[in-house]
């Protein structure tokens, strides 16, 4: 993998290229300016990983990233700073993921190297998955529609687990489409054209189908684990929603407490009155309900105030690095008091590390999901990861 290393301090690239040589990475090239840098990356678009320093001469990191971005370059990008305020390179992480880059981590100079190793392979991953960028991904109705009448959409399957005793308790469901010429294109390219196009009904409605066939079957084999299954806002509109989903469920032979539904919370402001009304008889039917990406949209407070939910679920942002970041540590500790005075599980979504694990667990969040239990995998991968979870928890839990 070639990997390009932005910043202007000549000690911190001969360092950075010494760890990243320590760790097999040999193919490391250093640009001291930001115009340099994008120049060789135009000569160079297979460059899979980008270090990048905000603070620079002449172009700084944030006119980098808008740069960058008008490349379509599609490897990963790792943001790196010495300023004091670490919100600072929050806030910078947040416009490259605006912007549609892949940025896996940041990191606080001067840096870690235990922390360097553990993100290096989230690099990759991110590299290996953004093979569709800059490819033609299927935008019309009628690619869509092709592909649910053929069942190219298909789910892969994240758990989740308890943080006091590792508990596999459920796992939540992430629509994929098998492309035959792109091959596994992520949900964040066809969700939102379903949206637009009228087809997110069918779309949610083969999801929901196959995540319960899927069930019954883990069910029957012993493991009768929970399924969530995420709604869009434009789901909300129809009144018979529940009684679609309840006769979809009892077709599969479950029962409605095996089902949560994963809404998130900043698509809940559309036509409130009907969302209300369709929430509150799916909380009537037994079915959960969870506020997905809590914090990261608005009027978050009064839609627990008015909406029924029984989880609430901490978005990775706030998630990931909480344990050396004061600011997110305050608002998950502010989320996870509040969630318990109203009575609501807790999920926290984007747990990468083992100080991730450990910070969520003293503070006394339910359930952990994220890339250091497992990555989303296709059902069939599902059974041998149950058979092998017991010695990473017992791993995880220092036991």
């Amino acid at each position: 993998m070639n990997i390009l290393i932005v910043d202007d301090d000549p000690l911190i690239c001969r360092l950075l290229t010494r760890q990243l040589r320590d760790l097999s990475l040999e193919q490391v090239h250093v640009c001291h300016q930001a115009s340099d840098a994008l120049a060789w990356l135009a000569e160079h678009p297979e460059t899979g990983l980008v270090f990048c320093d905000l603070q620079m001469p002449e172009l700084d990191g944030i006119e980098f990233i808008r740069h960058l971005s008008g490349m379509t370059y599609g490897g990963a990008l790792v943001l790196i700073s010495g300023e004091e305020d670490p919100r600072l390179l929050h806030s910078a992480r947040r416009l490259a993921r605006a912007h549609g880059l892949n940025v896996p981590g940041a990191l606080q100079k001067p840096i870690d190297r235990t922390q360097l190793a553990q993100l290096i392979p989230l690099c990759s991953a991110a590299s290996a998955q953004t093979g569709t960028r800059g490819a033609r991904i299927p935008h019309t109705r009628d690619d869509l529609l092709h592909a649910l009448e053929q069942r190219q959409i298909v789910n892969h399957y994240q758990p989740k687990v308890t943080f006091q005793k590792g508990a596999v308790v459920g796992v939540e469901a992430l629509a994929r489409w098998q492309h035959p010429q792109l091959g596994l294109v992520g949900a964040d390219h066809f969700i939102p054209l379903a949206e637009a196009c009228g087809l997110i009904d069918p779309l949610f409605r083969q999801i929901l189908q196959q995540a319960l066939q899927d069930a019954r079957r883990w069910h029957a084999n012993g493991h009768p684990l929970h399924v969530a299954v995420n709604v869009s806002a434009k789901n909300l509109h129809t009144l018979d929603l529940p009684d679609l989903i309840a006769s979809e469920t009892a077709a599969a032979g479950l029962p409605l407490s095996c089902l949560t539904l994963e809404i998130t919370e900043s698509h809940l402001i559309e036509d409130l009155q009907t969302t209300l009304d369709i929430l509150t008889r799916l909380h009537l039917k037994r079915i959960k309900l969870s506020i997905d990406d809590f914090g990261t949209g608005h009027s978050s407070l009064a839609q627990l105030r008015d909406i029924p939910f029984s989880e609430l679920k901490l978005d990775r942002s706030f998630v990931h690095g909480a344990a050396h970041d004061p600011a997110r540590r305050s608002i998950l500790n502010a989320s996870l008091k509040m969630a318990a005075q109203l009575g609501m599980r807790t999920v926290a979504e984007g747990v990468e590390d083992q100080s991730d694990w450990d910070y969520l667990y003293q503070a006394g969040c339910d359930l952990a999901q994220g890339w250091l239990i497992a990555r989303a995998m296709p059902e069939d991968a599902l059974s041998a990861w149950l058979e092998q979870w017991p010695q990473q928890r017992q791993a995880l839990l220092g036991l």
